[in-house]
């Protein structure tokens, strides 16, 4: 059975510096499944988007705190989430992806997430991805994606 791959479709960028809508949205579901029981990936498209991602998840509203980790750091057994940007080897249910390709490795989770930015270039990259997926086999939805609010607003 293919892999079920869901096309977030993201709202316009926040305050330039800041996190994209891609890597809060990323945070909100790793949030909600991990909470499912659900194992995730998260992948990122280098060490320095890794980081940013493991950051804004230590800083993400405490009342949905996920227990995550870098890829290759040390632990005695396997995190619910793990954040890295190269082929996960730990069998994880769900993978969110934050790069602008298809990963070679996609094949091995049940569920994919993706993203389509509202940007036109991050839009035509969403598509080419698409395509991938689709001629892959994969199943495919869009939806929009729904922000839930943090508990300061």
């Amino acid at each position: 059975m293919a892999a079920q791959v869901t096309f977030y479709l993201l709202p316009e960028e926040g305050s330039p510096g800041g996190p994209s809508s891609a890597q809060l949205y990323a945070c909100q579901l790793a949030s909600e499944y991990y909470r499912k029981r659900q194992s995730l990936f998260i992948y990122c498209a280098g060490q320095t988007q890794a980081e940013q991602i493991d950051e804004l998840l230590w800083q993400f509203d405490p009342a949905r705190f996920v227990p995550h980790q870098l890829q290759g750091e040390k632990s005695r057994k396997r995190p619910p989430v793990e954040v890295g940007y190269q082929a996960s080897q730990q069998g994880f249910h769900i993978l969110i992806n934050l790069t602008d390709e298809v990963p070679e490795f996609a094949g091995q989770f049940r569920q994919i997430f993706d993203f389509v930015p509202a940007d036109n270039s991050g839009k035509e990259k969403a598509r080419s991805r698409y395509k991938n997926y689709r001629a892959a086999g994969y199943e495919l939805t869009t939806q929009p994606a729904q922000f839930a609010p943090t508990e300061t607003e």
